[in-house]
């Protein structure tokens, strides 16, 4: 089973953008809401189109679907749609991910040994 990650709520924004409404002139697409869960599922796990899982559809289908809304920009309409909303969750910024800079580190040449006062401890 593939899973989806689109919500009633998010898909409520993003319905008005997309191309193949029945109000579209021109031929249209099946579900455009399966569409985009086939787009989001390749770029969440970073898979060549020919991966794409059956229960999306043909990956060639899907793929010029998916170049045809590039080419029209319907990608950048539905991102300023749901862009109001921000989800915060993968915005956190968390201490076990930021690396201290080299020059908080001490690494340019590090700690030195310096001569005593005193001749005799030397």
């Amino acid at each position: 089973m593939v899973r989806l990650c689109l919500t009633d709520t998010q898909w409520a924004k993003m319905e008005p953008h997309c191309l193949g409404k029945p109000t579209d002139p021109g031929r249209t697409g099946a579900d455009g809401r399966l569409f985009l869960e086939a787009v989001l599922w390749i770029a969440r796990t970073s898979s060549p189109w020919r991966d794409l899982p059956p229960v999306f559809g043909k990956w060639n289908t899907v793929f010029k679907r998916y170049r045809d809304w590039v080419k029209a920009d319907i990608f950048k309409k539905i991102f300023d749609a749901v862009s109001d909303d921000p989800d915060m969750e993968y915005a956190m910024v968390d201490a076990t991910i930021v690396k201290v800079h080299r020059h908080g580190q001490g690494a340019k040449g590090g700690l030195r040994i310096r001569p005593s006062a005193s001749p005799k401890v030397a």
